[in-house]
């Protein structure tokens, strides 16, 4: 039975607003894809619209709009709503997300996360047409969420539906027009749920430090000791593979009568006594029912000879070998690479191995890309192969790439192909390692397709055209990666494995919030191994990170308020409970202490770059170091400033404090790590053997400490 198509009557149409039929374009005002087939584009008379064409950046998972999901009665209306979303030039960007254009994949999350649920439970009301949707209705949608305790996210995603629908009116039918008062009387969405919700705060959980320490020892293991052996193995796997052309049977091979009379038996004579010298078994594969046999397939490969060898009296030479079959089939590439002064591997890689292990390396590769860049996620999954050069004046690393975040013309629509990035990313050594080896893995253009094997395709069933691995993909690899490190740990009895954070999977997107953690916890520390970042604020803030359009300055800004916060509360419960502060900053710190308790208790940010505006506020420009607690005063500071003096991130260079600098308190608990410098330099002192020179530098530090301490005691009393 053939279904009637639907009678299209969208009545009367503002100005502007296109009345699309059953074979108009989906995409009809929308950049595509270079090479785009037109012929398969999604068309309106469609229940399931294709919207991948119209996504640039290769990582992306696929995005489509299917209107089966919703209730029969309003799926004409909301494929009018969409198609207008989509192709409308005054289709704008909602509330506080920007004056451009809305986005595609936007318009797609906007339909399955929040106006689905809308629509669905419209229907269960009787409703059939946007028009009959009221105020009264409005307040009992609302009343439906809060009664159901759908979680907070969801709540906020279904109400903005509601919201964009009413704001989209002026370019709809009267029929599907809410009511002409904006929903809930204009009052914000926190104010009617009563609570705020955060969404950056509440996403991206940072990988916890144990976690991302032996995650980059064992990444930075597998690129600098592991990568040589695993390259050359891949490049034998796909050397070997092929000699078996697609759709040829064996015997069909293009090389396979090239062997003179007489030629075939010396050479394999040669293979089977260097197999026996090796004590290596002959390739085998084990049936279904649990028997070895001779791979003969491989062999016919490793030999450049026709299938049919094996029942030649060539072939018989393999039979009467006395060589065992073995279960693996191993490669020649030797395995050099060296764990801990030994082999990483007591064997070389099998054929079957190979193609794990390349992905094993690609994922290392990934996780010393995306942490030690501060590069986005999506960013470094669109690196390609020449990104990376090696600036001679400078001495610099710079890898050069497209980014998506943030990227508008200049009517703030959305470039949905992307720009390359102007201000190159700076990186370090280890970076460029990775990213070498990576273009030495697979001859793609992407340095993390979703493919590494050249003859590996995709599936037929798949929508997706990105050739980059997804959120997904890199997510599974993660994991697949502590596996194998924590199983060969296991194995080894060694006690270095991967540990669990117990914070959710291993995702691309908390690398970068990771790496900001880092930076401002562990400004001295070791990154990994013997790696250290010293360096970070001049290169990762500036050369990582770029400028504000970057985002991770705001990363960074991010989780500098939240330390400087946590600094704040223990420094005014200290106050509270009687600590003493000494220095010419003594009555400055109290001030700042106490104010910024009363200022920011309770504060909740809404978005990072609200927090790199607040991290430039005076109440907390206090900083800790070794002895000494700045409370800084730009204009005044001796030392050499990191930034400059109207930079919102400047801060103090602790490892460069001047006694004499004006900006200096001392509490408490500098004093105690001053006591314990004095109790060191006292029996350094007195050892009447020193050097005079040191002897005497030592003394005249003594005697500074000292007076910091009594100049202490003296406040106190």
């Amino acid at each position: 039975m053939t279904v009637p198509a639907p009678i299209l009557d969208w009545g009367d149409l503002p100005d502007g607003t296109l009345a699309p039929t059953l074979d108009t374009l989906v995409l009809l005002n929308r950049d595509l894809r270079p090479g785009t087939d037109l012929s398969k584009l999604s068309r309106f008379g469609d229940d399931c619209w294709d919207l991948n064409p119209a996504i640039f950046e290769d990582h992306m998972s696929s995005t489509v709009v299917n209107f089966t999901l919703l209730p029969t009665e309003l799926r004409i209306a909301a494929k009018f709503y969409v198609w207008q979303l989509l192709n409308h030039v005054e289709a704008r960007a909602f509330r506080r997300a920007g004056a451009g254009r809305i986005a595609v994949r936007t318009v797609a999350n906007a339909f399955l996360n929040g106006m689905k649920f809308a629509l669905e439970w419209f229907a269960e009301q009787g409703v059939t047409e946007f028009c009959q949707v009221t105020d009264t209705l409005l307040d009992d949608y609302l009343a439906a969420l809060l009664d159901d305790e759908v979680p907070l996210e969801r709540c906020y995603r279904r109400l903005t539906e509601i919201r964009r629908l009413w704001a989209h009116r002026h370019i709809l039918p009267s029929t599907m027009r809410l009511p002409d008062s904006p929903p809930w009387g204009g009052a914000d969405t926190r104010d009617l749920l009563d609570r705020p919700y955060t969404t950056r705060a509440n996403r991206t959980r940072r990988i916890g430090e144990p976690t991302m320490q032996m995650l980059l020892v064992w990444a930075i293991r597998f690129v600098e000791d592991f990568a040589e052996d695993i390259l050359s193995a891949h490049a034998e796997y796909l050397d070997v593979h092929s000699r078996f052309p697609d759709g040829k049977k064996a015997g069909e091979r293009p090389w396979a009568h090239r062997h003179r009379r007489g030629e075939l038996e010396p050479r394999v004579v040669a293979y089977l006594q260097e197999l026996e010298r090796r004590g290596e078994g002959l390739p085998g594969r084990r049936r279904d029912d649990g028997q070895l046999e001779i791979a003969w397939t491989h062999l016919s490969a490793i030999l450049s000879c026709s299938f049919a060898f094996k029942k030649t009296a060539t072939g018989r030479l393999v039979l009467e070998s006395g060589l065992p079959i073995s279960e693996h089939i191993y490669l020649d590439a030797p395995a050099t690479g060296l764990l801990d002064g030994r082999p990483w591997r007591e064997n070389r890689i099998t054929y079957q191995e190979a193609p794990q292990f390349a992905r094993l390396l690609s994922t290392a590769c990934f996780i010393v890309v995306a942490y030690l860049s501060g590069a986005r996620a999506g960013d470094v999954l669109n690196l390609r192969r020449g990104c990376v050069e090696h600036d001679q004046a400078t001495g610099l690393w710079l890898m050069t790439g497209l980014y998506f975040k943030g990227t508008v013309d200049q009517d703030g629509n959305k470039i949905p192909e992307g720009q390359v990035r102007p201000d190159p990313w700076v990186i370090i050594e280890p970076v460029a390692r990775a990213i070498a080896a990576l273009e030495r893995l697979h001859p793609h253009q992407l340095l993390f397709p979703a493919k590494i094997e050249p003859f590996r395709r995709r599936s037929k069933r798949s929508k997706r055209l990105g050739e980059a691995r997804n959120d997904q993909r890199i997510a599974a690899d993660l994991a697949a990666f502590t596996t194998w490190v924590n199983a060969e740990c296991g194995r080894r009895g060694r006690t270095d494995q991967i540990p669990d954070d117990n914070r959710g999977r291993l995702t691309a997107s908390r690398f970068r919030r990771t790496l900001a953690w880092f930076i401002r916890r562990r400004p001295r520390g070791l990154i990994a191994a013997s790696i250290q970042y010293g360096h970070a604020h001049t290169q990762m803030l500036q050369g990582y990170a770029g400028d504000y359009d970057s985002g991770f300055p705001d990363e960074y800004a991010f989780e500098e308020w939240l330390y400087r916060l946590e600094c704040l509360a223990e420094d005014n419960q200290q106050l509270a409970e009687g600590e003493h502060v000494s220095g010419p900053a003594a009555d400055t710190y109290r001030h700042r202490v106490t104010e910024a308790g009363r200022q920011f208790a309770g504060h909740v940010l809404t978005s990072e770059r609200q927090a790199r505006d607040l991290v430039g506020n005076p109440l907390l420009q206090v900083h800790h170091g070794r002895g000494m607690t700045c409370v800084l005063n730009p204009t005044t500071a001796a030392c050499q400033l990191r930034g400059t003096i109207d930079d919102p991130l400047v801060t103090p260079d602790t490892d460069d404090c001047r006694p004499k600098c004006p900006n200096l308190a001392r509490t408490d608990r500098d004093i105690e790590y001053v006591k314990h410098q004095v109790a060191e330099l006292k029996e350094i002192v007195s050892d009447l053997l020193a050097p005079p020179i040191r002897h005497e530098r030592e003394r005249h530090e003594l005697a500074r400490l000292q007076a910091i301490l009594d100049a202490h005691e003296r406040d106190v009393q």
